[in-house]
Parts: structure tokens; sequence; C-alpha cells
């Protein structure tokens, strides 16, 4: 097994009595596009920050290509962090911009005006050298601070919600400009971001955080689809989620009690244990379909056109206090007030330890 590029090991941060990560191991690979996803407070910014060298980290240690770089100051470790508010310089000319890192290592200016141009060519703008920030929209900035990032080659590119301030349709677009670039330049990326499609769009690695702690990780369709955590399958995307009990369990297969009825599942725990089922949206069924597993009746209570797809609400009428959340075709012909069977195929139900 290879060497990682990044290995944080057991590190956690406090800030006076305020214990924001928890004993935190990760191991990044070299050319991977690792997102840290969570919600606010979940510990994400600090661990870049200690990556950037911004935060020292008050326990454990982080190494990068095999160097303990745990107290290295930014500018001495082999790391460049994008931000949010892009932090151009207003007075210097795009090619300045993008040239600033290289004139602090000593490059001499024709060697920077060429590195310049070289990376500004790699994010779209090759023409913008001259110009001024002021002159360029948002995701031009953005492609600045980017090619600013990159020009003085890192082993590991940071990025701090770099797209938070972009608009739905630049953001998107942006997404596809970054993972090309990614693939383009082979330099492990680690992005910060609270947004779940984004994180599917992007990762090769999703880390997903809760609280200080890693909840999951792993490669994102793993992640979506096979959740470790009831917090994992609840953040990364939505689910309905059914508290359950074990009953039985033979020939590889368990009979969970659940507020909807017994549903039977692919499983091996043993009778008594206390689970959780998730369902994705996608995978309910309204309507009800011969050979799935019924879940009871619900009544729609919302029905919202999404484009592409219809997002459904339905309240359940054996549980009143559990809600379904079902993504349909744009076409269904559903509507508020109607009763539905609701069901599921048997394999596609994510059996979690409550």
């Amino acid at each position: 097994m290879s060497a990682p590029l990044v290995d944080i090991r057991n590190v956690s941060h406090r800030f006076g009595q305020l214990a924001v990560l928890k004993d935190i191991s990760l191991r990044i690979e070299p050319g991977s596009y690792t997102i840290l996803l969570g919600p606010s407070g979940s510990g994400k910014t600090t661990l870049l920050s200690i990556l950037g060298g911004f935060v020292t980290p008050s326990e454990g240690k982080v190494f990068i290509r095999g160097a303990d770089c745990t107290s290295t100051p930014p500018a001495r470790r082999p790391t460049t962090t994008v931000f949010q508010d892009y932090a151009l310089f207003p007075h210097m000319s795009v090619g300045g911009n993008v040239g600033f890192g290289l004139r602090m290592q000593g490059v001499d200016g024709a060697t920077r005006a060429a590195r310049a141009r070289e990376a500004l060519a790699l994010v779209g703008l090759g023409s913008a050298f001259d110009k001024k920030p002021h002159q360029l929209s948002g995701g031009q900035r953005q492609r600045v601070a980017l090619a600013r990032a990159l020009v003085i080659e890192p082993a590991v590119l940071l990025l701090d919600e770099p797209l938070g301030a972009l608009d739905l349709k630049l953001r998107r677009q942006m997404q596809d400009e970054l993972k090309a670039i990614q693939k383009r330049v082979g330099t492990a990326f680690i992005h910060v971001t609270h947004d779940q499609e984004e994180a599917m769009a992007l990762a090769d690695h999703c880390v997903v955080m809760n609280d200080g702690r890693i909840e999951d990780e792993g490669p994102p369709e793993r992640v979506y689809h096979r959740p470790a955590t009831r917090f994992s399958a609840t953040f990364m995307g939505e689910s309905t989620i059914l508290a359950g009990k074990v009953t039985d369990a033979r020939d590889r297969t368990i009979t969970v009690t659940t507020p909807v009825g017994p549903v039977l599942v692919p499983g091996t725990l043993p009778a008594g244990s206390a689970i959780a089922l998730a369902i994705r949206p996608e995978h309910l069924i309204l309507g009800g379909a011969a050979g799935t597993a019924g879940l009871g009746t619900a009544k729609v209570s919302d029905v919202v056109f999404q484009g592409s797809f219809k997002r459904v609400l339905a309240i359940s009428a054996e549980d009143p206090s559990l809600q379904f959340i079902a993504k349909l075709q744009a076409s269904a012909t559903v509507q508020p007030g109607d009763t539905v069977a609701v069901s599921c195929d048997t394999d596609q139900i994510i059996v979690l330890a409550d």
C-alpha cells in the first residue's frame, strides 16, 4: 500500500474549553479530490485551517509527503489555499495577482510572467493578464484565485467553500471546471463545503463530518447508497428513517418491526437489535408495486415541482409522526390530499445501527 500524501493522525483541537475537533484521523491519497462535508460547526473549516498551517492543533500530528508539518507555517508547507472571498489585490493586475506567490519565492519577472500566463490559460483566462480584478465577473475572479494557487505547484490545494458566493448556474459551471482542472493538473484538492450536491459532483473521496468527528468517508456513491451512520444518511441527501427492532433473523434475512408494520430486509443482525431503516426518496414507490415491501399508506401533504422530478411529502396513516419523502417522475399526477400505498424494493433499504 502506497504512503498517503496527507496523513492526519489523532488530531483534536479546542478553542478555549470548546472542543471543535475530536480525535480526527484521515488519509488522503495523491491526485484525489477530497470533499470535507458537514453542517456549520462540524469542524471542517478548522480541519482545513490546520492542514493549511493557519491553526496548530491542540493534539495530534499532520504529515504531508511524509514530513511532519504540524507546526510548519503556511508559507513553508507544500499547500496553498483558495478562499471564498478570493482575496485578490485590487491594485494589481490579474497577472500580478497570479504571479504574487512566485514573486515571494524570488522568481524573476520574465519567468513569473510566463508561468502566470500559463496558469491563466489553464483556467480559461489567457486574455485577462493585464486586466484588474474589478473588471472581471465573480466566476472569473474565482478562476484567478485558483490560478494564483496552482502556479506555485503545491502538493495539496485547499479550497474553503470557494463556490459559496456564486449564483446557482455559475456554481454548477465552476464545479465542472474545477473537476476538469484537477484532473489535468493531478494535484490533490481538499475542498470544504456544506452543499451535498456539490460534494457528489466533485469528490472521489467524501468525508462527512459532524460535531468535530468523521461520521463517514469513502467514494460518494458508497456514502450515498450505503451510509455508515444515521447522520450520514440524512445529511448526504435526504432519507425517510424508520425506527425498528429485529424480531427474527434467519437465512441472511431479518424481520424488523417498524411503526408501519414488519419489514423483511437482507441482514444478519441478531434478534433484539435496535436499528433504523433508511430509504432514499428515489426508492420510495407511491401507489404500491408487486414484489416490494409494503410500508402502509400515507396522505400526500405537499408536491413540489423541481424540473426533472417532483418532490413529494406524505404523512404515514399508521404513524402520523412519520413523513415519507419521495422523488417521482415530473409527469407523475399525484396531488396534495391523495391517499396512496407506500412501498420499496427491500434491496434498496439501508440498515443502520440505531
